[in-house]
């Protein structure tokens, strides 16, 4: 099959889509567009609904941005002055306003179609622990088995910026694998991907099909974040890699276009397509690399990385030649060559006993911390090769 045709399978095969919308879709000006959101949440319900595929239904979950802005339009009606402060406790006190009034605007446009709707506010912190992740999996599941559309977003008001997801572009990418999505639908303000920086080439056109996201180079292609929202299309391109790794496909469509993912669903040419890798990784290896941030670096040489790379192994602590951070065993560590990022994984050793037993070979390490100790410093079943990050 041509990349049309393995589209249209796609769609009409995915049985559990997740949505994504940004802020600089949802306002207008410093507003919130109730007739974007109104218009939004009728396509959410159609393509529940299955009217695309002849009335088999499908479970949607959409992650919305919004509270923030929706909070500050509301106070800057009484309080110019404060409703233009900026920093992380401003944004928590604006999402804290915000968020009620978004989901009263969503519920009531869900409630005019006889559908129903929930709220699920996250932290990272989530869904790196893996009790509480199995917890949202089952809850999840739950909600869909009813019916049920959950509207997502980022808990802002108590989120840490240690624990922050960074923008809801990647909350959704970890969502794909929480409620184990087949499609990836993100909403922009622009056509789709372009095929170069629109801020230094006005003249650039929509990429109709990406076949390999990963190969990009997307400080390149993309410009900076939006002035709404947080995101912009590097974070999108960013999540379409990881969900290419999970073997999802991706959507990027014109999100202020009007019953624009029906109309896409049904064969019309708009948006950009992005493929799935052929070979996903597991979904286990998903969550190890994406579920927190990296707790510390470690930097290898070139043998240590052409036999991760190449042959399938782990790394083992003749290859390490550098270490930073002061992290503890089990950490997500990023492991770096000359620069590059070639995995991330699961550490054996804390960053003390890495810098005891680096560069040494296996009988030195056994020496230093007797026969109680593990020969890889990450074993290769706990490491992602060449994350998207």
């Amino acid at each position: 099959m041509d990349w049309q045709e393995e589209k249209q399978a796609a769609i009409r095969n995915a049985d559990c889509v997740v949505v994504k919308v940004g802020s600089a879709v949802l306002t207008s000006g410093s507003e919130l567009n109730l007739d974007v959101l109104d218009n939004l949440v009728d396509q959410l319900v159609r393509i529940q609904r299955g009217e695309d595929r002849d009335g088999r239904g499908r479970r949607v979950v959409l992650v919305s941005s919004g509270a923030v802005s929706t909070g500050r339009a509301a106070l800057g009606r009484q309080c110019r002055e404060a409703a233009a402060q900026t920093g992380i406790a401003a944004k928590q006190a604006l999402a804290s306003i915000g968020q009620g009034r978004l989901m009263h605007f969503y519920d009531q446009s869900f409630s005019r179609r006889d559908a129903v709707m929930s709220q699920v506010l996250l932290t990272r912190d989530d869904l790196s622990d893996r009790g509480r992740f199995l917890n949202a999996r089952n809850t999840f599941g739950t909600l869909l088995g009813w019916n049920v559309i959950p509207v997502v977003n980022e808990n802002d008001t108590v989120a840490v910026s240690e624990l922050k997801f960074s923008d809801n572009d990647n909350l959704a990418s970890l969502l794909l694998n929480v409620v184990g999505a087949d499609l990836f639908v993100n909403l922009t303000s622009i056509g789709g991907v372009l095929d170069a920086n629109p801020l230094t080439c006005p003249d650039a056109k929509i990429i109709p099909c990406i076949r390999q996201v990963r190969d990009l180079d997307l400080n390149t292609l993309c410009g900076g974040k939006t002035a709404v929202g947080t995101g912009g299309m590097y974070s999108k391109l960013l999540s379409a890699t990881r969900a290419a790794q999970l073997g999802v496909p991706t959507f990027i469509l014109p999100g202020l276009d009007a019953d624009v993912i029906p109309r896409a669903f049904g064969g019309e040419a708009c948006g950009t397509w992005i493929c799935p890798e052929a070979t996903p990784i597991s979904r286990r290896k998903y969550w190890l690399a994406y579920q927190a941030e990296p707790q510390g670096l470690v930097r290898i040489d070139g043998g240590a990385a052409g036999a991760i790379l190449n042959k399938g192994k782990s790394l083992l602590p003749g290859g390490i030649t550098g270490i930073e951070g002061d992290f503890t065993a089990g950490a997500l560590i990023r492991i770096e060559h000359d620069g590059q990022t070639v995995a991330v994984g699961l550490s054996n050793y804390d960053a003390e006993e890495l810098r005891a037993i680096m560069g040494r070979s296996r009988l030195e390490v056994a020496a230093l911390l007797g026969d109680a100790h593990y020969p890889e410093v990450v074993h290769r079943d706990n490491m992602l090769i060449e994350p998207a990050c």
